[in-house]
Order: structure tokens, then sequence, then C-alpha cells
């Protein structure tokens, strides 16, 4: 046998007679080894070669009738019928009915009974499976599974997702924002940073760059920030001059944010919508003042207020709907006429909370406060494709979205407290028939996300719960990784105590002293000034040690002490003056020895009656009770 090649030769040898073999009878023995093929061929040309001149005249036939030999045919042979002939013994009776290739070798001992997979049964149920998920779009909505993220008590008003799908944001009216990593949690459930990026105002939208390194924040605030993957603070925008009238001069928005998102295509651009009556563009190397300028018009020319806008699929367009229930679309590169729009889109007054360009971006959804969702055609944009009402929308957030197939449309209905569940229900794109539901909480159902990459849907209640919908199988990471995984268990404080010894028959210098009770302890040392710290008691009478006293020692504390304990009746302030009268009279000291030449004689009122006066007066001068 040759080293390094994957045929093994062997020969017989026997003396010449009637029942001679052929002198070299090759099996061949396929093991994973590099060259196989080539040695294939070597031995085959070398055999070929060799044998070619000793059966010229023959029949082309190698073996005898009637032998062993017969039964094997020899890979020199050029008579043979077919190429494709099999080498070896015939397959056993249980690999038969087995799907194998031709050109595959069975290596090793048979398949156990029952395993394999038949020519026709598993084939044609694995194509039926398939056939139906093509033609049955609910089969692949992943709600088998569920995980609640608890965000807080408040209306969870905002989510994102980064394109990987590894990390989920979610915001709310406690103003906080939430990070949750789905590699780095456990069963529990624990957001890794929660912080408050806008102080006190709720958060209106967050959503990941294409990137997926930033974050783009927008709350109720005039000014939208960016954030890092970790929640701090990249950017911020500048604020306009809110004494501008022509909002086109101002640099930055000077009202409320209502939505805002990032472009398709170019990683640093997002545009924002404001109370102002503008939507803007921003680039982010430049925070100082805004890109370009969109303002939406009434049919009369007047401001209206955009609620919400969005990029369409590739990037050159922006979209915003407005208060007087119209939807603007203009290109991205002409910001001063629209290139479609549609005035009656929605109820005038309603604040449409959504707008959602499909996969292929030749369908456009709006969600309106008017409790209803549309499609449009953008290639047709003055009537709408397909409508549904009744579906109740109380928050000017509440999402639409498209399935990763674009087969469905996805949006949440809202619910009073405590008149039934929030439902999440998904419409066919075609014919707008409601195909499936979800009865997600007892609240209202406001955001809602279906994940491409991950095939995952998440879902923002009006509860302050985040809820993600998976499926075992059609999904991928995610969700996933974070419930297969145990709680971690609390780490405990280790101290170290000092163990008391007890030797009783231990020298009298080495023998430990006897502990005494914690409880005597501490009542010993509560009643210790020192070590239970009491505090000095206030000074009586005057002040000493830099102390004040308990009175004081300047001269209003004295007045006012003084005064305190004056307890002399003033009722009758005549009296009060005249009781000094005679004292002054007889011991002038101040202002009589000045004026006693000039003064005149006083002369006082007599006091009368208060009956007399009412005789004397006429009826018509006593006052009437």
């Amino acid at each position: 046998m040759q080293r390094g090649t994957n045929v093994i030769s062997t020969s017989w040898e026997r003396k010449p007679g009637p029942l001679t073999w052929r002198p070299y009878l090759n099996r061949l023995v396929e093991r994973p080894l590099r060259g196989a093929g080539k040695c294939w061929e070597m031995e085959r040309s070398e055999e070929g070669s060799q044998e070619q001149p000793s059966h010229a005249g023959s029949s082309g036939s190698p073996t005898r009738k009637g032998y062993p030999g017969d039964l094997v045919s020899w890979p020199g042979d050029s008579g043979s019928d077919d190429d494709s002939d099999m080498i070896g013994p015939p397959f056993p009776a249980q690999l038969s009915g087995l799907d194998i290739e031709e050109e595959e070798t069975v290596v090793g001992p048979p398949l156990p009974p029952g395993y394999g997979k038949p020519h026709d049964d598993t084939d044609e149920e694995q194509d039926d499976d398939d056939e139906d998920e093509d033609d049955n779009p609910v089969k692949r909505i992943p709600d088998s599974h569920e995980i609640t993220l608890i965000h807080s008590k408040k209306t969870v008003s905002a989510l994102g997702l980064d394109p990987s799908g590894a990390r989920l944001v979610t915001g709310g009216y406690d103003y906080e924002v939430k990070l949750w990593d789905f590699a780095g949690m456990d069963a529990s459930l624990q957001a890794f940073r929660s912080l408050q990026p806008c102080e006190c105002h709720q958060i209106k939208s967050l959503q990941y760059s294409t990137t997926g390194d930033v974050i783009l924040c927008v709350a109720g605030s005039a000014q939208a920030k960016v954030l890092d993957r970790d929640g701090f603070q990249v950017m911020e925008c500048v604020k306009g001059d809110q004494y501008i009238v022509d909002q086109a001069k101002t640099k930055g928005h000077t009202a409320m944010l209502n939505s805002g998102v990032w472009h398709p295509k170019i990683k640093e651009e997002f545009v924002t919508c404001s109370n102002d009556g503008t939507v803007r563009t921003w680039d982010m190397n430049n925070e100082k003042k805004h890109k370009n300028v969109f303002k939406p018009r009434s049919a009369q020319g007047k401001r209206v207020i955009p609620t919400t806008c969005v990029y369409s699929r590739d990037g050159k367009l922006i979209a915003a709907a407005c208060q007087d229930g119209s939807i603007q679309i203009w290109d991205r590169t002409m910001n001063v006429h629209t290139k479609f729009h549609n005035r009656q889109a929605h109820v005038p007054g309603s604040n449409t909370s959504c707008l959602s360009f499909s996969y292929d971006g030749n369908t456009l959804a709006s969600r309106g406060g008017d409790d209803t969702i549309k499609t449009w055609d953008m290639r047709n944009f003055r009537n709408p494709l397909n409508v549904a009402s009744g579906l109740l929308n109380f928050f000017p957030m509440t999402d639409c979205c498209f399935s990763p197939d674009d087969k469905l449309l996805v949006t949440g209905t809202s619910m009073k407290k405590g008149e039934g569940n929030g439902k999440l229900l998904f419409f066919d794109r075609q014919t707008f028939h409601k195909l499936y539901e979800i009865e997600v909480t007892d609240a209202s159902v406001i955001r809602c996300l279906w994940h491409p990459k991950l095939n995952q849907i998440m879902v923002g209640t009006g509860n302050g719960l985040a809820k993600v919908y998976y499926h075992p199988v059609k999904s991928q990471r995610g969700a996933k990784l974070c419930v297969v995984k145990t709680k971690r268990k609390a780490k405990q404080s280790q101290t170290v105590t000092q163990d008391y010894i007890i030797t009783p028959h231990a020298l009298p210098m080495f023998r430990e002293p006897r502990q005494k009770s914690t409880r005597k302890q501490l009542e010993k040392d509560r009643l210790d000034p020192v070590k239970s710290h009491k505090p000095e008691p206030p000074v009586s009478g005057p002040g000493r040690g830099g102390r004040v006293g308990t009175h004081g020692g300047t001269l209003s504390s004295f007045i006012v002490k003084n005064i305190a304990l004056d307890k002399t009746d003033d009722s009758n302030p005549r009296e009060a003056i005249l009781r000094h009268a005679e004292e002054a009279e007889q011991n002038p000291y101040w202002v009589a020895p000045a004026y006693v030449k000039t003064q005149p004689n006083t002369v006082f009122a007599e006091a009368e009656s208060e009956e007399e006066e009412e005789d004397d007066e006429p009826e018509w001068k006593k006052r009437k009770l």
C-alpha cells in the first residue's frame, strides 16, 4: 500500500490453472483525505496503461462468468457500459428508500430504522409548509412568546431599537429614558441605565441612527438632543429667537417639538417638526444652525402646525402631517413648494400621530387622530387606497408600521381605563382586512415596532410597560438572549467577626475578658453624655463662652423682653396721657421750661356723658341703628 493516497490496493496471486483470478483485484475504500480524486485518476491511468495490451482482441470483460470476481467492476475497464456503475456490494434494504444522491457515497454502517428522510413524504410536507407560510402571512407573526420590560408607572411614549437589534431604548411621560441591553440582561429584565436627558419634559420620540452609534431624543422642549449609545449627550440643537416673525430667519425651533427621525441614508442628518409651524433638517456636525427649513401652509396660505414627520425609504422625500388634516410632502432639496399634498387626508383639528412608508416606497400609511388608518399610493396621492375606521387613538404618538415582508400593516388601539384591553391589530396591506389581533394589556397600545432583522415586535403601552413578542424558531437573538439566563444572586456583604475563644483553664495573663451582652453595653453608652453625643443645654442668664444668652445681649432683644413684660392696659389713651399731667406740671424738665413765657394756658374739654349728648342732638342728627 502506498502512503499519502486514499486508495488501498489488495492483490491475490495464485498458480496458473483453470480457476485463475485476475492478478490484481482493487477495492476502493474512501477516506476523507486530500487528493482523493487525483489518486483515483492516477490509479485508473496506471492500470489502463498496463492492461491495455493484454486485452487486445478480447470482448472487454475482465472477469470470468460464475466467479466472485464477476460482481466487481474494474476501475480500468474500458468496456463497461455505464461509467456510474456502483462499486462494492449493493446498498442495504434500509437505505434503499432514503434520499441519497448518485454522487454521494455512504460512509460507515447503515442508519438505524426510522432515521433519514424518505423521498416522498418529508420533502413534500416541507414544501407544503413553506407554501402555506408564503400564502398566509399570519403564520409569520412572532407572537408565541413574550417578555415584559417595566419602564415605569406612566405612559411609554417613545421606543427605539438599534439596527443590529442589540439594544432597546424606551422613554415616557415620567421624563425618564432607559437603555436595555439584550445580551447583558438576565431573566430579571432590568435596564442597565436610566437618565433624564431633557429634565422636566416628556419624551416624544427616540430613534437610533442608521449606524446605531447615536440616539435622537425629541422631548417637549424646543431643542432636540443627540445621545451616544450609553446615554451621554453628544449634541444639542440651538434654540431660535422667538421674537423674529419669519421662522426661516431663526437658527432653530422656538416652540415645543412634536417628532423627529434620522435620515435613512445619511447618518449625520435628521429632521424635526415643532409647534412653531416649521419642519427643519439638521446636520450633526453643525449644531449652531439648522440645515434647511420647510414651512407647511394651509389652503389659505396660513401657518399650520406639523404633528409628525418622516423620511421616505430612499431619503429623497420628507413627509409631514399637519393639524388641519393635510399631509404635505416635499423634495428634500427643494423647500419652497410641496411635491405632493392632500388637504383632506384626515379630519381637520385632529392630530395625525404617525406616517410610515412601506419598504418598497410606493405606499404611505397614516394613523390619524380621527380614529382611522389609511394607506396612500405615492403615484396617485389624491385618494386613499384603503381606510380602516373605529380605531381609538388618544395619544399624539400612536404608531403604525409595515411588516418586514411588506404584506401586513400594524397599529395599536387606545383604551380608557377599565373598559377593556388595548390591542395590536394586523391588517392585510392589499385588502385591508383585519387578519390578526393581539390583546396586549389593560391599557392603550401606543408604540409598535417590528424589527426586520430580529423578527420581533416591540410594543409600548399606556401603563408603563414595554413588551417584546418573539418566536423561538422564527426570531433571531434579541429577547431570546436574556430569557435563557438565570437571575444573578445578590452579592452578600462579607463581614469578618472576631470570634470569642473560651479558655477556662488558661492562665490569667492569657485569659480573654468575658464578653458582655450587647444590649447592656448599648444602655450604658446611652447614659454616657460623650458617647451618646448629648446636646448642650441652653444658656441660662447672660451668655458665656462665646454663646449668647437666652434673651440675647443686644438692645433689640432687651426692648422686646421689656415690651413683652409690660402688661399695662392702655385701652383709654386720654387717661393714659393725663395720668402724667400732674407730675409734668410740678416738675417740668424738657418742653415746659422752654415755653414757660409764651405757653398759653391749656384748656381741656370737659368730659360729658353720651346720654346727655344724645338728648341735645336733634332727631335728624341721631345715628340710625
